[in-house]
């Protein structure tokens, strides 16, 4: 097992030195999905929602989250991020919304933490505005899909 990078050798809370990494290509997606009632999946698909397009709002908001990771997050670094987008796939069967994030740029360290804090921030976003309607919604399925570039190379979670 690889040791922590975040602690240095006192145990002390540290921002990985990336100064001496190499430039590369890096992408991550990331995914969550958010359950409701489907009274509540059919008054997001049909855009009657008082609050408006709920989709596109979250969308919005996943796409500000991955721009404000390093804000959010305390030791991630601050990146030039190169492409963020979101796709919210309903699912009828389900009663849920599948959320896929997915973040790029050329730099010197990995967007998973960005996809992820897209992801998640897209199904709170869905869950705010829908919460006076159902107030039994639920986020499960927060991960990481698949990540390219760096050192590690390319990774793909196992279905």
């Amino acid at each position: 097992m690889s040791k922590l990078t975040h602690i240095n050798s006192n145990g002390e809370a540290q921002m990985v030195d990336v100064s001496e990494k190499n430039v590369t290509a890096r992408e991550a997606r990331a995914g969550a999905k958010i359950f409701m009632q489907s009274k509540t999946l059919d008054l997001i698909l049909s855009g009657s929602h008082s609050k408006g397009d709920v989709l596109a709002v979250a969308r919005i908001a996943g796409i500000q989250a991955a721009k404000k990771c390093s804000e959010l997050i305390p030791l991630c670094h601050p990146l030039m991020i190169s492409k963020v987008s979101l796709e919210l796939e309903p699912n009828s069967e389900k009663n849920c919304i599948e959320i896929i994030a997915t973040v790029k740029l050329n730099g010197k360290t990995g967007v998973e933490m960005e996809a992820l804090t897209a992801a998640s921030v897209a199904a709170l976003t869905i869950y705010d505005m829908c919460k006076a309607v159902d107030r039994f919604m639920s986020i499960d399925n927060v991960q990481l899909i698949e990540k390219k570039g760096g050192k590690s190379g390319h990774w793909v979670l196992e279905s």
